[in-house]
């Protein structure tokens, strides 16, 4: 299981950005533009085939994919026939819709993934929560939850009579019971049940504290029906979208750049917070399948294609915010820009994209997130 999701979650990828690049092509097209080749991979060519002025096909390394919209290269030659279908001929509108077009498309999925999992699989609450382990000894003796027959998977819906729980509940009535029966209703298989469990004192990280024996995860699921979902997707999107852009310049700065090379040369042990690859994105995917959680690879999908989105409108040439950039400056000095001197900034960006890149699948493969 955990194998697929990992493949799935990387199909999923390139098929996105395949759709970013068809969504460039079609407005393009829209408005006129010439595009001279749409093409599914990078590297060597395996098949191509003339629709129109297009050429379609596909390359050998299946990193996503690309179209070439006529006039966008400075050292392109261009016919004089073509010239009215050039990119830079069209008027700045146009340019830009082009342009925004490629990163709507991560927002529109986000949004679309978003609500999928909020209609169907639903967002976990503290309610209600599940048993994700039972331990079978406690302080050297049977534990109390093994004794009462709870198991793993085992839902707690209700506790000392309160309904419905929360995570804090449960464990405060715990604490209020060491050494006395307390009531537990169990959800399993649809059906409840309700025991008398006598809570223990336990060593906790040097504390003395009162337990049954079991680790509590997530609560009950809440679903949102067609209206609510796509709203609160829309909402979630927002949230996403601020925090990517709060930590952009953490990902990117000196101290995230820092703390990658730190990994990637040093002993330093890895933490939750550091970035990751779609090297270990995927395989947090593949874990959320070995778990049966594949609804949740929807939510998943859904946080990555706002940071791509939000990549993407980076103000940095090659970035699609760089072009969108460039049409302000243009605006402001009312004549075009001379594209040739753009052409170092956008290599020293692409190229420190992919040193960075590397460096930080590197790290994921020798140093898994945990």
């Amino acid at each position: 299981m955990g194998a697929l999701g990992q493949v799935s979650f990387f199909v999923a990828l390139v098929i996105v950005i395949v759709i970013h690049e068809a969504a460039h092509f079609a407005v393009a097209r829209a408005f006129g533009i010439k595009v001279n080749e749409f093409f599914i991979g990078f590297g060597p060519k395996i098949w191509s085939t003339m629709r129109g002025d297009t050429e379609f096909g596909f390359k050998w390394i299946p990193a996503g994919g690309y179209v070439k919209i006529a006039g966008m290269s400075p050292y392109e030659t261009i016919a004089p026939e073509d010239l009215p279908r050039t990119y830079g001929a069209k008027p700045k509108w146009q340019r830009a819709l082009v342009i925004v077009a490629g990163p709507a498309t991560h927002f529109v999925l986000a949004i679309a993934c978003f609500a999928l999992w909020l209609g169907f699989v639903g967002q976990p609450t503290r309610n209600s929560p599940q048993i994700i382990a039972v331990e079978r000894r406690l302080e050297g003796q049977t534990s109390p939850a093994v004794e009462a027959g709870v198991r793993a998977g085992d839902r707690v819906v209700a506790v000392d009579g309160v309904d419905d729980p929360s995570t804090d509940e449960v464990l405060a009535r715990t604490q209020e019971h060491v050494g006395e029966p307390l009531a537990f209703t169990f959800e399993r298989d649809g059906e409840r049940f309700t025991v008398d469990i006598v809570p223990v004192p336990a060593q906790v990280d040097g504390e003395e504290v009162a337990r049954i024996g079991v680790q509590l995860g997530e609560g009950r699921r809440e679903t949102a029906g067609p209206i609510g979902a796509l709203s609160k997707g829309a909402d979630l999107v927002g949230e996403h979208a601020v925090g990517t852009i709060k930590n952009v310049g953490r990902i990117f700065g000196p101290e995230g750049v820092g703390r990658v090379f730190e990994l990637a040369f040093t002993d330093a042990p890895r933490r939750n917070e550091d970035v990751s690859s779609v090297v270990g994105v995927g395989r947090f995917a593949g874990s959320l399948a070995s778990e049966g959680r594949f609804g949740d690879i929807l939510f998943l999908f859904a946080i990555v294609n706002v940071f791509v989105g939000v990549l993407n409108l980076l103000p940095l040439p090659p970035f699609d915010g760089g072009h969108l950039a460039l049409l302000v400056v243009e605006k402001l000095l009312g004549r075009p820009v001379d594209m040739r001197k753009v052409v170092p900034v956008s290599a020293a960006v692409a190229a420190f994209l992919i040193v960075f890149t590397i460096a930080v699948v590197y790290v994921d493969i020798v140093k898994p997130p945990v």
